[in-house]
């Protein structure tokens, strides 16, 4: 506990003791009630400040002015009916009690964020004449060369460019484990390095980094307000002064009608029913309300981004657990965005040879074909064995490897060659090679399914979604090639952005009531669909600054697989939610009608109205827990 929460301990306690110690002593009325005001003013001083506070800044009708006149409406009924001042000093104590253990609850629930959230790196260190110098990262320009030793964090995005070494990013992607890394390689900020010293090119100034997106996100999540916050935030504006009325009118109105009709079975005296208007006040109180939902979704936001999802905020939670359709983007969604050798056929030499001299061939060009053959090659180029490197514009290439004359492209540039080659029916890019004229294969390039893209799409099916559609710029053959692999339900291809922005305003048309849209992407030219479905989910580790700024919700790790677990924890938040709702008005309408008439006392009220806070502050925090989905 802080400082603060054991000093309010320590308060009640010492009210407790005084409250209970004083019912088994019997001393005169004056010195009865001098003691239990000081246990009274202990335990709940500052709940009377808070409320004279309200009602000088003109929010009177809160929890704090419903206990305040309640406690000090049972003071006086003891000192003018009872001489009973036990359940006035409770009033306050219990309701403290409620209190603590919701700042505790809620303490908790913001450590365990904090905890996720502890990824801001306090330096970064940089080369200088031979030593390394700790500086601010805002202070580290883009191109800047750092050094991350094995402990420390990392504090900018950027690329290694020295050392092998492994990375933990459960603070980031929920993923316990290591993540290797090797020249060549990105890596983001917030990463913990394991076990070896890393040289990183930074690719971000530090404001624009992984983490600092991170911290801003979590920190500004709250800021959006669903429909059920703000249904709860307008309930308590029009129920706290509806119940401070009917409780006025069971006060005065019965006993004027029983005395006028002389009933003789009612009490007629004015402090019983003062008395009951009191208990009413206090079981009114709709803290469980007012602490309970707000609570549960902060929770749900917490055990999001501990798995290594971020929702910017509670309505975009709400708006998640009604999804229906989800759309896709292919290339770096459900796709690895990295093009690959995948087949080599009809080669008349031995494979590594054909790749070889397609790598030589292309080793000039900058187009992602052209990186896919070197990466699959492997090796060093020696740019001293190829000459006369043409380029046919959407064709392909030819140059001298070795003294060969290497013809290396599509179906365009055999032809316009005049050789013959063999078509080839897998799906993807096809690249054929010829040398002096005479056809040697073809060598097939993909872009590569994300290892666990299949299973996500059946989790996402399982989840309760309706429908899956992939929208793709791509060639109809390769989207449709790609749905049938990871069961997608329909397949739109050869989209402009425009055109997959058109295709969400369909669904978002045809959508069931109440039924939300989600789009999922990570390249700039989604950053406008993203906007327009009811919900944006952008890829975060690899994903555009434009898609992560236009989602709503972000995947820390590029994960398709985590969008169901997203939709099964935004689920769990809302029937969380519900529960605290219908629960907490039921008991509060069953004990108003009881204390009305008579048959529940002011312990009944006090356990009734802590006892119900705190169920629902036990229930609200289950939702920081999603291990298990």
């Amino acid at each position: 506990m802080t400082a603060k929460q054991k000093r309010m301990a320590l308060r009640i306690a010492l009210a407790f003791v005084l409250m209970v110690g004083l019912h088994f002593v019997n001393l005169p009325l004056y010195a009865t009630f001098s003691l239990y005001l000081i246990a009274y003013l202990t335990a709940g001083y500052d709940i009377l400040l808070k409320a004279a506070a309200g009602i000088k800044n003109g929010r009177v009708f809160d929890e704090n002015f419903l206990m305040g006149v309640a406690s000090l409406g049972a003071i006086a009924v003891g000192l003018y009916r009872t001489g009973e001042f036990t359940e006035a000093v409770a009033v306050m104590v219990f309701y403290q009690v409620g209190e603590l253990f919701q700042s505790v609850a809620v303490g908790r629930s913001r450590r365990n964020i904090s905890a996720l959230m502890d990824i801001r790196p306090d330096y970064a260190n940089i080369e200088r004449e031979g030593s390394l110098v700790r500086v601010d990262p805002d202070e580290v320009a883009v191109n800047t060369v750092i050094v991350v030793n094995p402990g420390e964090k990392v504090p900018i995005d950027g690329e290694v460019i020295e050392g092998n070494s492994s990375l933990d990013t459960a603070a980031l992607t929920g993923e316990s484990v290591p993540r290797d890394i090797a020249p060549g390689q990105s890596v983001i900020s917030g990463s913990i390095n394991l076990s070896a010293p890393l040289k990183i090119r930074t690719t971000k100034e530090f404001g624009d980094s992984t983490v600092s997106k991170v911290l801003e996100l979590v920190e500004n999540a709250s800021s959006l307000k669903s429909r059920s916050e703000a249904f709860i935030s307008r309930f308590a504006r029009v129920y706290t002064p509806i119940v401070c009325a009917l409780a006025l009118f069971l006060a005065v109105v019965p006993p004027l009608v029983i005395k006028a009709l002389g009933i003789s079975f009612l009490p007629g005296d004015f402090s019983e029913w003062i008395y009951r208007a009191l208990i009413f006040l206090v079981i009114s109180c709709p803290c469980a309300l007012v602490i309970s939902i707000p609570l549960s979704f902060f929770a749900g936001i917490g055990g999001a981004s501990r798995e290594g999802v971020l929702v910017k905020g509670s309505v975009f939670m709400e708006s998640l657990a009604k999804t229906c359709y989800v759309m896709f983007d292919k290339t770096g969604t459900l796709t690895k965005g990295v093009f690959e050798v995948i087949a080599v056929h009809h080669s008349k030499v031995a494979e590594e040879e054909l790749i070889r001299l397609a790598a030589f061939a292309e080793c000039a060009s900058s187009h992602p074909i052209s990186k896919s053959l070197r990466h699959a090659y492997g090796k060093e180029i020696d740019h001293r064995q190829v000459s006369s490197i043409e380029e046919h514009a959407g064709c392909g290439v030819t140059a001298l490897v070795d003294g060969q004359q290497v013809a290396c492209g599509n179906d365009k540039l055999m032809r316009k060659l005049g050789i013959e080659y063999k078509s080839c029916h897998s799906v993807g890019t096809i690249v054929h090679v010829a040398v002096d004229g005479v056809y040697q294969g073809h060598i097939v390039i993909a872009d590569v399914l994300k290892e666990n893209a299949a299973k996500a799409v059946a989790a996402i099916k399982r989840a309760g979604v309706e429908r899956t559609v992939m929208l793709t710029g791509d060639d109809r053959r390769v989207a449709e090639d790609v749905c049938a692999k990871l069961g997608v339900d329909e397949c739109y291809a050869n989209l402009l952005p425009a055109d997959k922005v058109s295709k969400v305003e369909e669904y978002l048309k045809k959508k069931p009531a109440g039924g939300m849209v989600a789009f999922v992407g990570d390249g700039i030219n989604d950053a406008p669909v993203l906007s327009r479905a009811d919900i944006g989910i952008a890829m975060g580790a690899m994903g555009s600054d434009a898609a992560i700024e236009a989602a709503d919700i972000v995947l820390m790790d590029d994960d398709p697989g985590k969008i169901a677990k997203a939709i099964r924890i935004s689920r769990k938040c809302m029937g969380i939610v519900w529960q605290n709702i219908i629960f907490s008005i039921g008991i509060k309408v069953l004990c108003l009608v009881l204390g009305a008439v008579g048959i529940a006392n002011m312990w009944f009220a006090i356990f009734a109205d802590v006892g119900v806070m705190v169920l629902a502050v036990l229930n609200a925090i289950r939702a920081l827990f999603v291990k298990q989905l």
